[in-house]
């Protein structure tokens, strides 16, 4: 279970820690992507696509934690704290500038 933290900056270190396979930021990666281009297509095409949101971003990364890393998901103690993780992660790692954070945290693999 997800640890109460009392600041963001102690969360992000847990937070990489909590994604700790690859395969589990992948699966994070594809729903955040879709999360985009379901609210592009909400904005431009049907606004019925807004719906799915949730349920791409989540869905991805609910079946990453349960499947994949074997915890449950930071979203349920720290909501708002891990959905700006996601995305922080999903634009560094997109950059090319995820790795040294995941280093400072400790994940090596």
């Amino acid at each position: 279970m997800a640890q109460r933290m009392s600041s963001y900056a102690e969360f992000w270190p847990f937070y990489l820690r909590e994604h700790a396979r690859p395969r589990t930021r992948s699966l994070h990666y594809v729903g955040t992507a879709l999360v985009f281009a379901l609210a592009l297509a909400g904005m431009l095409i049907d606004a019925r696509a807004f719906w799915l949101m949730p349920f791409a971003g989540y869905g991805f990364a609910w079946f990453a934690h349960g499947a994949v890393e074997h915890n449950k998901p930071a979203t349920f103690t720290h909501p708002l704290w891990s959905l700006i993780s996601d995305f922080r992660m999903f634009f560094l790692a997109v950059s090319g500038r995820l790795q040294p954070h995941l280093e400072k945290a400790g994940v090596t693999r």
